[in-house]
């Protein structure tokens, strides 16, 4: 094996091996100190017997992908966005699961300090790349034999837009044991071979993501014994969409991530019907994952069809990049 060869594996190695190591170590404290998920008494009968189960496990995510990352920032420094992005969200992530799992306040944080923060890390990485990337409004356009749209003066307001919705969509894919992480692990073995491929200098922390989280699923699939929260959901979400603007790829988030936009869309239409409608719902219940439970699905098959559907547009994603 060559250094080259060494270079793209090992930061899947060292995240692999510090989330496994990790997991053991954080899961029965989480435990110990009560931060066990709250299960909502609308929500899907099945889910009930969750209750209580460990969560702020986005911990393990954000702390493995920072520890392999110090190995590399000193001679990979495009990482660095990334990782601030990544962190960042998970900060905020973090304050919201302290305030439902610990203070006992279960919205979390307010929905304006929500936005206030997302808003603030989104505008210092925006700061970020107008003054430190060259060509940072130019878009690679998917299957387009490498055409770049030049999107000018709308790139500010459609960073916030990309990003923000990026991170959320991510949230709101987090309902399920496994199916954030399953659907995340893909998109990031995309950015990885994406990134390898480009020499676009960020591999090493996407490599960070993707090991991880195989470590991580190995806790989090059904049945779960620890969920990540919104620490883990809203960080990977602001991975995505930072590793994808490094790359001049933002378009691609259509994509690679369409599970994260089916979430939030369905979450949109399923309050703006029921507003017009005066109560009537147009799914049994949203997000869609949730529908099709209510339908009769387990929740390994709804993890199942998700995953298959997010690597199938990954391959799609390759294609379309020459």
């Amino acid at each position: 094996m060559n250094f080259k060869s060494l270079e793209i594996i090992l930061p899947v190695i060292i995240a692999f091996g510090v989330c496994v190591v990790l997991c053991p170590l954080l899961i029965p404290f989480l435990k110990r100190m009560k931060f066990g998920q709250f299960i909502r008494q609308e929500g899907p009968e099945s889910h009930l017997k969750k209750s209580g189960t460990p969560t702020m496990g986005g911990i393990i995510i954000v702390l493995s992908i920072s520890i392999t990352s110090l190995f590399y920032i000193r001679d990979y420094k495009e990482i660095i966005p990334v990782l601030f992005v990544t962190i960042g969200f998970g900060i905020i992530g973090f304050l919201d699961d302290y305030i439902k799992v610990v203070m006992k306040r279960s919205m979390g944080l307010r929905a304006w300090q929500k936005l206030v923060g997302q808003v603030l890390v989104t505008g210092i990485f925006g700061y970020y790349l107008v003054n430190s990337v060259e060509d940072y409004t130019l878009m690679l356009i998917p299957f387009s034999g490498g055409k770049y749209l030049d999107i000018s003066y709308l790139f500010l307001p459609m960073l916030f837009i990309v990003v923000l919705g990026t991170v959320n969509g991510s949230n709101f894919t987090d309902g399920l044991d496994g199916l954030e992480s399953s659907v995340t692990l893909l998109i990031a073995t995309f950015f990885t071979v994406v990134a390898i491929g480009t020499s676009s200098g960020i591999s090493p922390i996407t490599g960070a993501v993707a090991g991880s989280l195989m470590a991580f699923l190995l806790y989090n699939v059904y049945p779960a014994k620890v969920f990540m929260g919104d620490t883990g959901a809203l960080a990977l979400g602001g991975f995505v969409a930072a590793s994808a603007y490094i790359m001049k790829m933002p378009l691609f988030i259509l994509l690679v991530c369409l599970i994260y936009l089916v979430e939030v869309i369905s979450v949109i239409l399923q309050v703006g019907y029921f507003k017009l409608t005066g109560g009537k719902r147009l799914f049994k219940m949203a997000p869609i994952h949730h529908h099709f439970e209510l339908m009769g699905w387990s929740e390994t098959r709804v993890v199942t069809v998700f995953s298959i559907i997010t690597a199938i547009l990954c391959l799609i994603a390759l294609m379309g990049i020459n």
